[in-house]
């Protein structure tokens, strides 16, 4: 019987672990956060509802603001060519503002990252994976 549960809970962790590990590549991580790994997931989850499916800042809750949302592909092209991504970087975490728009409508970022995990660095981790993935987009 001792064997038998040793066993049992093995291939329980075994089988949890990947799930869990399926879960992550693909995009989220249990509880339904979209996984500190995964740019993409990240930016379809927290970005598309204003600035798109491609950034292009055109997403369905775009025409409620009073602000256009940025044309997120275009940020390199307006930075000289080069993605700005200690400013990207800021700019999610909510320690820059973007002095033409006035108020900031975007919602600031770094807050809820900080909250989804125990451990702190992972807010910074979702930070960069999500300008990571912002830089691939850029045209």
């Amino acid at each position: 019987m001792f064997i038998f549960t040793r066993f049992s809970i093995a291939l329980v962790l075994l089988v949890g672990g990947i799930a869990l590990g399926r879960d992550v590549v693909q995009g989220q991580q249990p509880g339904g956060s979209p996984s500190a790994v995964n740019g993409k997931a990240m930016f379809d989850t927290y970005c598309t509802s204003c600035h798109g499916k491609e950034g292009k800042g055109d997403g369905p809750a775009a025409p409620a603001l009073k602000t256009k949302p940025a044309d997120l592909t275009g940020l390199s092209a307006r930075n000289g060519g080069t993605f700005p991504n200690d400013k990207v970087r800021r700019f999610i975490e909510g320690r820059e503002a973007v002095a033409g728009h006035g108020t900031r409508e975007m919602p600031i970022w770094g807050g809820l990252f900080a909250g989804l995990d125990r451990d702190s660095d992972m807010a910074r981790i979702r930070i960069a994976n999500l300008a990571d993935y912002l830089k691939t987009i850029q045209r």
